[in-house]
Parts: C-alpha cells; structure tokens; sequence
C-alpha cells in the first residue's frame, strides 16, 4: 500500500508535471471507483490545475477549487504517460480505473491513469469542494511528518492500543502504513506490542526521531524515482518489513513475522523483544 512517502512524491510529481495544465477529457474505466456524483466528475473537464496536496495517504488535485482526492488503497498506483491513447478505454476486468487528460501551455497532452493491481478493488475517487468533505480525510489525526514531539507524546497517552496500531490508525495520526510503522519500531527498537501509553518518556523520544528519520528518508528516496512515470520498489529500502527470513541488518538475528487474517508485519527479536520471538497467530502474545 503506497504510505505517506510514496503518496508524497506523487503529489510533488503533480506539482510539477499538472500544475499550469487545463483538464482534458475525464475516462471512468472502472465506475466503482467513484465514490461521489454531485458534483459530476466531467466538472472537472475545463479547469485549470492549480495545486496538488496529501492529506494522509490520500491524494488530491486541485483544480481551480474542485478537487480530485484519492485514496490508492493496497495495490493502487497513479501513472503519468506523456503520450496517452487517444481512444478512450473500454470497461473491464483490467488495472485501469481512471484516466485525466490535460493540456499544457506548452501544447502537449499528457495523462495519468489510476490503476489498481489484483482482485480486490478498493481504489477510490471523490470530486469534492473540499477535501475535508472526503470523511476518510476529515477523520484524520496530524500529519505524522507535521506532528510535534510533544503533540505526539499527547496522542500515545490517549490510547492503550499496541504501538504498532497506534501508529496505523489513520485517526490518531495520519500517513503511516503497515510497513514503515515495521521499519520505525525496528529502527526504535521497540516491541510492536508494547501499550502505547506506558511508553517511557525516553522511549517515546526516540520513536518520535524514528518515525521522522525513517519517513523523510523514505521521502526523499521516493521523490528520486520518477514517481509516477515509475512505480518506485519501497522495499528497496526496508530492513524488516517484508524481510522474513532474512538476516537483521543490524545484528544479524532472523526477521521473523506475524501473520493476521490479511496481513503481516515483521520485527527482530534481538533488536526488538529482548530475544522473546512473539507467537504468530491470530490472537498474539509473547510466548513464554
């Protein structure tokens, strides 16, 4: 699932590739995709692009006070391609959700197209007023590259969730997935299941430096790959998460992993648990 680094690099992508072009023709290859109707998506044809913003894991594009927001969900994707077919495309079982053609001051017209991978299709798309009509992004928390140490401090005291929820939920503080919530608890060295708010005051400190080391590294990594003309490979980056098996590049220890109903994160005994290996299973707890 694109997190916050790779959903920034896609806005930074459209700042400087959208911004100053005209929307073109609007093709809806997937209609489920559209989460609202009012206004029409075709209101967007005619408008100058004026910005491009996250909020969270969503994108938005602003087009002159009418805003495109999407929210990739787990296997979608944004793609530029300067040279797009000129026939619009035929509804199907394929990748293709949407497409949003431009035009340029320069007379050239490009696209991008949202695609989403595999079966289960969650991308979503609203044309709104403001974004915060979208309730995915008016219900979420600050910005985990905005938030304040003593703000986060504040948020983790509020809840007894496990700290590797506590950072996912978009609620509480928004635009860490599954996997850099793996790699910031890794590079804190902290339990996944440790309870949020019994956290020492010096353990919250370094998860705070973490959390901002492991994010804006991960962005400034992003915003070198091209973004959307290239689906850049996180993992690439990654020293546990999707790593089972592996040796920690730190101490050498396995990665080991625990595996829910749909998903999984991993972690390093020696570097995380004191050496306790945590039980994979539904219902999780530290082996004795």
């Amino acid at each position: 699932m694109p997190e916050l680094p790779e959903v920034e690099a896609l806005a930074e992508f459209l700042r400087e590739h959208a911004v100053g072009a005209v929307v073109g023709r609007v093709d809806v290859a997937a209609l489920s995709v559209l989460k609202t109707f009012d206004p029409p998506i075709t209101d967007l044809q005619g408008r100058d692009v004026t910005g491009a913003a996250r909020f969270g894991k969503h994108l938005a594009l602003d087009c002159s006070g009418l805003w495109l927001v999407t929210h990739l969900s787990r296997g979608g994707w944004l793609r530029w391609t300067d040279n797009p077919s000129a026939a619009p495309p035929k509804p199907g079982k394929g990748p293709l959700a949407l497409r949003v053609h431009f035009f340029t001051p320069e007379g050239a017209t490009p696209a991008f197209d949202l695609t989403e991978a595999g079966t289960k299709k969650r991308l979503a798309v609203w044309v709104v007023h403001d974004p915060q009509e979208v309730e995915g992004v008016a219900r979420l928390g600050p910005d985990a590259l905005a938030v304040t140490e003593p703000e986060f401090a504040a948020l983790l005291s509020t809840t007894s969730a496990r700290i590797k929820n506590a950072l996912v939920d978009q609620s509480l503080l928004a635009g860490v997935g599954n996997a850099y919530s793996d790699e910031i608890l890794h590079t804190a060295k902290i339990s996944p299941f440790a309870t949020s708010r019994t956290l020492p005051e010096d353990q919250v400190h370094v998860l705070y430096d973490a959390m901002r080391s492991v994010l804006s590294d991960a962005v400034q990594r992003s915003l070198g790959q091209d973004a959307a003309r290239l689906k850049g490979e996180k993992r690439s980056g990654m020293r546990v998460h999707a790593r089972t098996g592996l040796p920690c590049p730190v101490c050498g220890d396995t990665v080991r992993e625990v595996s829910f109903a749909e998903k999984s994160f991993q972690y390093c005994a020696t570097c995380q648990t004191g050496g306790k290996v945590l039980a994979d299973r539904r219902m999780s707890r530290l082996l004795k």
